[in-house]
């Protein structure tokens, strides 16, 4: 049986020597030490390295001496809702393929860079942090001539026949009416290529599509939608480059059509330009307007770009890292992969749209994921405009304690822009307030149609998901609610616009559990004055349940969180409201098994549908139960004694066994399935996992890893800092993390003790806990 580790606080005059007012030297802080670096090419996209930055996404690898690399930026989709590729880019070399002889390519995250160099060639690819700009500069040894070339597999319309196609939109499989992905227009213009995908107008778009099968076409025009005459495309530009012909292809099962530019005549280097734009724009040529003004701007100061970017990406690293030395290789590697897992969310920090769970910006061709899937190489599981809460908080989570919580406003911004979308759905309904947000959504607030099910019995509630693993799932947003409410906690930051966000989905439980009550009885709560909170969905595993654990712990929480804030304490009417739904929620219930109290996944429900471990919620994200707080064998009986928790134990996905036992203060168990977690992917590139239960590089995936990493190095409790609570001793680590109250914590931990541990500020000192 797993016991949490004995406890205590170090005696104050260890403590004492522990603290230093010296900076972790700089070599522990340079990331450099994890560079990946192949001396040989690769096979297939599949052996992709990524880059990027802002919100661009480059898979970059050498085949047969040729250089290539996809192209993806947030916030392309389609007519269908699938998250487009813009495109591939292949580069040649006159003098013959890039030899095999002192090859090299490597990413250089201190700059946010990958390099390709054989004995007579240096490429450097870069992407500007601060403008949509790619750029790749070419140095050859003796003059020679590169062509570069536009590869689009969107010249033409195509159909989708296979059903497994359709799950890359959002339509998720095969309708009674034809669904294409429409062409892109590509051409050349003047000695640039151009290409842009157009959402047309003159069909019916998956928007309107959704809204009409879900009986929302009364407030059509009142709702957010992102799909109409969304454009996005860019130019590709080379100095003193001239048009080179098109040509065509296939790379893997794709037919592709190419657009080559050709440097004029044999040089020594040859600068590449590939500018991006993405915008609802009215015209086309607002959109072109707009595509210029970044393609002038990147010309103006290329040196100055690069130094800024680089200076981004120092700054970026030396704000969080956890780098890792021990004996053991599993554990070395966890550190690697989660400073490559930090990078590829880096390469989205400045997006409008927050970091897709199922592959992100870095999907590649997914017969290489698996062979079932002979598709295109815009291809996803789970759709590109979809959101799975359950699998995306995972992403986002792990920004707080390294203090990225200004790249969470995408994520913060993709739920303000669709509340009024959600609000409607009740109002149209149920004639009731606040926002629902079912499971599954899409990124213009309602259910994904498929997972709703337009073909419904008759008398089904029009505003519920006919969907066995679904129905009830409405309490997700919770834990992005919390995420508001935490970057408070860190920074002191909030908005009114995001408390009015929060509120409005406490309103929805307020109201529409009181009125389903009334449907059902005379009183809307039961003898105590508590919610009934019937039918309800514990995650997505234990249904139609009656008093969810996981939307008790959230109701808990959140109000909890919001009555302490200062808006609510000089607000008299708020509070009330706040107080009122507080004061209704009921509480937890328990069970046991031999003998063992445990936590139980809700009061009651009717069948189990999926494998999650709800029970263990209020341990994470909630944080009810966990180190230094009451009743810790409650939780860790649940964690040891629960057969279905016991059953699905693994580090697969999106399943989050390592952070409970983090969280629990179980050592041995937290380090295994860390280990597991944060190990090598399938891929050449060490930090590209899954398809786990959804898509490679599965983020979600990575996501909890970076969690639980984090939480066997550093909990936080109110004003609490627990340090060590999980730290394996073989386990020799340099660190630096966030907490609550504009907080960081560094040092070091050798042979299990922390060394030359400094808080920031030190009046913080005294909170620190080490476990």
């Amino acid at each position: 049986m797993y016991k949490m580790k004995d406890w205590y606080i170090l005696p104050m005059v260890l403590l004492g020597l522990m603290f230093c007012s010296q900076q972790v030297t700089a070599q522990q802080t340079v990331p450099s030490r994890y560079d990946v670096i192949w001396h040989t090419q690769s096979q297939h996209a599949g052996d992709a390295m990524p880059c990027g930055g802002g919100d661009i996404g480059l898979n970059v690898w050498v085949e047969q001496g040729d250089l290539l690399f996809y192209v993806s930026r947030s916030g392309t989709f389609d007519e269908n809702n699938a998250m487009l590729k813009l495109g591939r880019v292949r580069i040649k070399l006159s003098s013959g393929p890039i030899s095999s002889s002192g090859f090299k390519q490597q990413l250089q995250l201190q700059q946010g860079c990958i390099s390709i160099e054989d004995d007579q060639h240096h490429i450097d690819i870069w992407v500007d942090v601060f403008k949509p700009v790619i750029h790749v500069d070419v140095k050859s040894a003796a003059p020679e001539k590169v062509t570069a070339t536009f590869e689009s597999w969107r010249y033409n319309d195509h159909l989708i026949t296979d059903g497994k196609e359709a799950r890359t939109n959002s339509y998720k499989r095969l309708q009674s009416f034809p669904v294409t992905t429409y062409k892109d227009e590509i051409r050349f213009q003047g000695n640039d290529v151009l290409f842009c995908h157009r959402n047309r107008s003159d069909v019916r778009d998956v928007f309107s599509y959704t809204v009409h099968k879900e009986g929302m076409d009364s407030v059509k025009d009142r709702m957010y939608d992102p799909l109409h005459n969304n454009t996005f495309g860019g130019i590709m530009h080379g100095d003193h480059m001239i048009p080179a012909g098109i040509d065509s292809g296939t790379y893997a099962t794709t037919a592709f059509k190419g657009w080559s530019l050709q440097s004029k005549k044999p040089v020594r280097q040859q600068h590449l330009v590939i500018g991006l734009e993405v915008a609802q724009a009215n015209t086309m040529q607002q959109w072109q307007d707009s595509l210029s003004r970044t393609m002038q701007a990147a010309a103006e100061d290329i040196a100055g770009a690069r130094r800024r970017t680089a200076a981004w990406w120092t700054a970026f690293w030396d704000r969080s890292y956890i780098y890792i030395d021990s004996k053991d290789a599993a554990a070395v590697a966890v550190g690697r992969n989660y400073q490559l897992f930090r990078y590829m969310l880096g390469c989205n920090a400045y997006s409008k749209w927050p970091t897709k769970f199922n592959g992100g910006l870095f999907t590649f061709d997914p017969q290489y994921v698996s062979e079932q899937y002979n598709f295109s190489p815009d291809f996803r599981l789970w759709g590109g405009g979809t959101m799975t809460a359950q699998n995306q908080r995972l992403v986002y989570f792990p920004y707080l304690k390294n203090g990225d919580v200004d790249m969470m406003q995408a994520q913060f911004d993709f739920y303000l822009r669709i509340k009024r979308n959600a609000e409607l759905r009740s109002e149209v309904y149920w004639h009731h307030p606040g926002a629902c947000f079912t499971e599954q959504i899409e990124n213009f607030g309602l259910p994904n149609v498929t997972e709703y099910e337009p073909k419904r019995p008759a008398g089904a509630d029009p505003g519920v998901e006919y969907n066995a693993w679904l129905e009830y799932q409405w309490e997700t947003v919770f834990e992005f609610c919390l995420m508001m409410l935490e970057v408070n906690s860190y920074t002191g930051y909030i908005n009114e616009e995001r408390l009015a966000f929060i509120e409005s989905c406490l309103t929805f439980y307020d109201e529409h559990y009181r009125l389903l009550a009334r449907k059902r009885g005379v009183k809307e709560l039961n003898e105590k004055g508590q919610y009934i909170l019937f039918p309800t969905s514990s995650a997505e595993t234990f249904k139609m349940a009656y008093n969810s654990t996981t939307v008790i712990a959230a109701l808990k929480v959140i109000t909890t969180r919001l009555l302490e804030l200062p808006a609510y304490s000089d607000d008299t009417l708020r509070r009330k409201k706040i107080s009122l739904i507080q004061q209704r929620i009921p509480p937890l219930a328990f069970t046991s098994f031999d003998g063992h109290t445990t936590i139980a996944p809700a009061l009651a429900w009717e069948r189990v549908q999926n494998s999650e471990a709800p029970q263990l919620y209020p341990v994470y994200p909630w944080g009810l139960y966990g180190v230094g707080k009451p009743d810790m064998d409650i939780a860790c009986n649940t964690w040891e004694y629960d057969p279905h928790v016991v059953k699905y134990r693994s580090h697969i996905g999106w399943r989050q066994y390592n952070i409970f036992a983090a969280r629990l203060g179980l050592r041995e168990p937290a380090a295994e399935l860390t280990r597991l977690k944060l190990a090598n992917g399938p891929h050449r590139f060490p930090a590209f996992w899954g398809p786990g239960f959804d898509w490679t590089p599965d983020h979600n995936w990575g996501g909890a890893g970076m969690i639980g990493l984090q939480e066997m190095l550093l909990q936080t409790d109110g004003k609490k800092l627990y340090l060590l609570p999980a730290w394996p001793a073989d386990w020799n680590a340099s660190f630096k993390l966030h907490a609550p109250s504009n907080t960081i914590v560094e040092g070091k931990v050798v042979n299990g003790r922390p060394v030359s541990i400094k808080v920031t500020p030190a009046s913080r000192k005294d909170d620190l806990i080490i476990l």
